[in-house]
């Protein structure tokens, strides 16, 4: 494996965020010099008010281990004075690096995806509804089309902590119409990428039926996608490994499974490899 920082507004137009690789070069002992893997960005939730440590490397090494590139991205939050869509850009610049450094990562860069945890689910939601108009907001050309796309226990339109750390700098109106332009459960189109998603029964931070109702969206708008709501378990669980979790917790077994399910979902839509 090898490891690499990125600060990506070393090499674009944004005010901060930073890409953490933990790659693997070409494994065999001789040729396949065209050997790739496919690339997952992990976006670890927070409320947009810091960055989960549990949501980033504990989730990039399970990946990694199952022949993925794996990519952390730590984007800045409410504490350093940053409004919508700073988020959003960091993410969309970081997908746009690893596919135009796809060679130096052993990437193929048509086999990009992104996970989101609770508020990382938002920004990946985000992300996937909203590429078409990055461009825009940037000024500038961006690639930042995901391939596929998961979502764990994500906020979608009501968790109201979450988006108001999106949209703390307005007020009235203008909050209110961003608000409802944050509500990804209206966003979603035939264009928006397949989509994996999870969530409990019992998290009673960010309610199930925000998952429910954006898989409802992606079922209407015929984008493929795959749900699981386990009976069990509250908010923020991560993989699902104990060591992880700061407390005995019996759903954990329950939901653990998630990470092989994603996986197999992703890879469907990756084309065949040696």
């Amino acid at each position: 494996m090898f490891v690499k920082e990125i600060n990506l507004k070393d090499h674009y137009n944004v005010k901060g965020g930073t890409l953490r690789a933990l790659c693997s070069s070409n494994p065999f002992d001789g040729g396949h010099e065209e050997w790739r893997r496919p690339a997952l960005i992990v976006v670890p939730g927070g409320g947009y008010h810091f960055v989960s440590v549990r949501e980033a490397e504990p989730v990039a090494s399970k990946f990694y281990a199952s022949g993925f590139q794996v990519f952390i991205l730590n984007y800045l939050c409410r504490p350093d004075g940053v409004v919508y869509p700073e988020e959003l850009l960091e993410l969309s610049c970081a997908i746009d690096y690893v596919k135009s450094h796809a060679q130096e990562f052993f990437v193929n860069p048509e086999e990009v995806f992104a996970i989101g945890f609770s508020a990382g689910g938002h920004l990946v939601a985000d992300m996937s509804n909203e590429y078409e108009n990055v461009p825009k907001y940037y000024g500038g050309k961006l690639d930042c089309r995901l391939t596929g796309a998961a979502l764990c226990y994500p906020v979608i339109d009501t968790h109201g902590g979450t988006l108001e750390n999106l949209t703390y700098n307005l007020s009235g109106e203008e909050k209110e119409e961003m608000k409802r332009k944050l509500e990804m459960s209206g966003r979603v189109t035939s264009a928006t990428p397949p989509t994996f998603v999870w969530t409990t029964a019992e998290d009673d931070v960010v309610p199930p039926s925000n998952s429910l109702k954006y898989a409802l969206a992606l079922d209407s708008a015929k984008v493929p996608y795959e749900l699981h709501v386990y009976p069990k378990g509250g908010h923020g669980l991560s993989t699902g490994g104990r060591e992880i979790n700061e407390r005995e917790v019996p759903a954990l077994d329950i939901i653990a499974p998630w990470v092989k399910d994603c996986i197999r979902f992703f890879l469907s839509f990756c084309i065949e490899r040696i």
